[in-house]
């Protein structure tokens, strides 16, 4: 099958869509299809080489006149490569590849990540419509994307062609106890709300200390929160890391992990936060109760709530045999949450569309195998 993924750009920056995408043409490749990749370029071009990925560039920026130009440049990309399927992961691609289908006989497919995006109803211009978590696809039934369309795959990226195994990282030296969050510094990621926690817990618990590791348009904003902390020594406590490309480092040596978010379609970082073997508090919005097992992996608590958040961190670091229970649980059932088994469920939904694929690689093995076979000597 010949796929098509378009996305903004394969930066290395943990933006979570980016990995998802990279995550597939990588697998889909190494399962022998035929993949190329869409975007206006970044670090991941060299690791979509290495399998055998092409990259085109495609600058999708939304001022009018560029629009115009890479309509030019993504019709192009389609007659060049002729995909079976073109796979849409960001607002911008799938529109662009829902005016041009009809005129170039692919299948589209988008995957909705940010549901909460008021742009997000946009990506039911595609066939089949993706949605990342159970949450996603009730959301987006009810803003008129119709069922028919709709398949669930649940988002996963442990086991990721993208980084080693978590066994090969080594654990950086943190202050502990160590509460930490890996998280774009957005307000929606409730940064403010985990400070103010922390501030709440600090004085009980003198040794702990919070680590916030990402940058994000708002990093200026929660970095004033802490800076008008009267007490110097608890505002030493609280370390802005910025974007680290092995955030695994600090999971492995992290006891509790915290998403505060407001919205969250999913929470890929929950997964390889549990994959560490952290403690997980988060929200009780979206996806997260489905990606903490309902319950049973992670502790939640309301969203824009620091007062509860902070009682359940006193709670984990008063009790030992409480935090370590709830690290433990973590590491559970995480078999479902691997990259392999959404490159094979997004593989069905591909093949529901491409519906003479199966048919089409019959008769191609079968010329192959008449090509190769000697013919017999006449007599």
């Amino acid at each position: 099958m010949k796929i098509l993924h378009i996305t903004n750009h394969v930066e290395k920056i943990g933006n979570g869509i980016v990995n998802v995408a990279v995550d597939l043409a990588c697998l889909q490749s190494q399962d022998g299809h035929d993949v190329a990749v869409a975007s206006a370029g970044g670090e991941f071009e060299t690791l979509l080489a290495r399998h055998n990925i092409k990259h085109c560039q495609l600058d999708q920026s939304r001022q009018p006149l560029n629009l115009l130009k890479a309509a030019w440049r993504f019709s192009e990309i389609v007659q060049q490569f002729q995909p079976d399927i073109v796979h849409a992961h960001m607002m911008t691609g799938v529109v662009l590849a829902g005016i041009l289908r009809q005129a170039y006989q692919y299948h589209l497919v988008s995957t909705v990540h940010n549901e909460f995006q008021r742009s997000a109803v946009l990506m039911g211009l595609a066939d089949r419509v993706i949605a990342v978590s159970q949450a996603v696809s009730d959301s987006m039934v009810k803003r008129g994307i119709p069922e028919n369309k709709l398949r669930l795959v649940a988002n996963g990226t442990l086991g990721s062609p993208r980084h080693p195994n978590i066994q090969d990282y080594q654990p950086l030296p943190l202050h502990r106890p160590a509460i930490t969050t890996v998280a774009g510094m957005y307000t929606r990621k409730g940064i403010a709300e985990l400070i103010a926690a922390f501030t709440k817990i600090a004085p009980k618990f003198p040794e702990a200390h919070l680590y916030l590791v990402g940058n994000g348009p708002d990093r200026s904003i929660f970095e004033v929160i802490v800076e008008n902390i009267p007490c110097a020594k608890l505002r030493q406590r609280i370390h802005f890391e910025g974007f680290q490309p092995e955030p695994q480092r600090y999971m492995l040596a992290t006891d509790i992990f915290v998403l505060a978010s407001y919205c969250e379609s999913f929470g890929l970082v929950l997964t390889e936060a549990r994959e560490a073997g952290c403690a997980i508090v988060a929200s009780d919005v979206d996806g997260i109760p489905e990606t903490l097992d309902n319950r049973q992996a992670g502790i939640l608590v309301p969203p824009k709530d620091s007062q509860s958040l902070a009682n359940v961190l006193t709670q984990l670091l008063g009790d030992p045999v409480q935090l370590q229970y709830w690290q433990n649980r973590a590491k559970q059932n995480l078999d479902r949450f691997k990259a392999v088994r959404v490159h094979e469920e997004t593989m069905n939904v591909y093949r529901e569309l491409v519906k003479n694929y199966s048919v089409r690689t019959v008769m191609d093995t079968q010329e192959v195998l008449l090509m190769k076979t000697p013919t017999a000597p006449m007599r």
